[in-house]
C-alpha cells in the first residue's frame, strides 16, 4: 500500500513498472541495464481514488493522459533503477496529493475606509504633480 494522504492509499497492484533504458551518460554498462523506469497508473478505473480527486486529475492532467485514462510518468534522473522507481512513485504520490488538497475559494470584500482614502489622496497628489508640470498659459487679459 502507497499512504499518498491520510485518507488515500493506492494499492501497489494498480501500479505498474515497465523497465526502460535511460538516455544520457552511462559507460560500458549503458546499453544492457534498463536503469529507467516508465510507471503506469490508471486514473480512469484506479478504485482508490475518491471521485473527486479523479475528476480533478483528469481535468489537470488531460495532455499527459493516454486515450483510456492512464498516467505514464517516465523517471531516469538515476542511474539506479531503484532510485528511479522511488522517484517516479514518489512524483505520482504528489501530483495525486495535489488534487486531493481542497481549492480555497475566495470571497468578495470591500475595501477598507482607510484604503479608499489612501487612494484618493495617491490620485490627488499625482493629479497635482501632473498640474504642476503644464505650461503656465496667457492670462484672461492677453487679448
Amino acid at each position: 500500500m502507497l499512504r499518498v494522504t491520510d485518507t488515500i492509499e493506492l494499492s501497489e497492484s494498480e501500479i505498474h513498472f515497465k523497465f526502460i533504458r535511460s538516455p544520457g551518460p552511462g559507460g560500458q554498462h549503458v546499453n544492457r541495464a534498463a536503469t529507467g523506469v516508465q510507471l503506469r497508473f490508471d486514473v480512469r478505473h484506479s478504485a482508490s481514488l475518491p471521485e473527486y480527486v479523479r475528476r480533478r486529475l483528469l481535468q489537470s492532467l488531460r495532455g499527459r493522459l493516454s486515450s483510456e485514462g492512464i498516467l505514464i510518468i517516465t523517471a531516469t534522473r538515476f542511474r539506479s533503477q531503484d532510485l528511479n522507481r522511488k522517484d517516479a512513485v514518489g512524483r505520482l504520490a504528489a501530483l495525486i496529493a495535489g488534487a486531493a488538497r481542497r481549492i480555497k475559494v475566495r470571497r468578495k470584500t470591500k475595501p477598507t475606509a482607510g484604503s479608499i482614502r489612501k487612494k484618493k489622496e495617491r490620485k490627488e497628489r499625482r493629479s497635482s504633480l501632473k498640474r504642476s508640470r503644464q505650461k503656465v498659459g496667457p492670462g484672461p487679459d492677453h487679448y
